[in-house]
């Protein structure tokens, strides 16, 4: 069964910085695209950056572009969040989502991040 477990998740305040993985296992990950998506307290789900198979094509949010940075790393089978400059609506849980190629398929259990003073 596919797994993923994101971490790294915590309190940061305004302007700091945080970097959240997630920890892919039971499929072949480098034959993936991978997504991260984030949904805030009482809100909705919100797409926030994706990577293709191998790690040189990434795509952002524009809430998020210029602050975030996705990342993967093959031989560990993890996927990499990088979040600078962060800004109390960046307060949300984040999902690690892997690309099917129909769809988003599978979803880890999300790492909470709280962006406060």
């Amino acid at each position: 069964q596919v797994q993923l477990v994101e971490s790294g998740g915590g309190l940061v305040q305004p302007e700091g910085s945080l970097r959240v993985s997630c920890a892919a296992s039971e499929f072949t990950f480098n034959r993936y695209s991978m997504n991260w998506v984030r949904q805030a307290p009482g809100k909705g789900l919100e797409w926030v950056s994706a990577i293709n198979f191998g790690g040189d094509v990434t795509y952002y949010a524009d809430s998020v572009k210029g602050r975030f940075s996705i990342s993967r790393d093959n031989s560990k089978n993890t996927l990499y969040l990088q979040m600078n400059s962060l800004k109390p609506e960046d307060t949300a849980l984040y999902y690690c989502v892997r690309d099917g190629g129909y769809g988003l398929d599978y979803w880890g259990k999300g790492t909470l991040v709280t962006v406060s003073s």
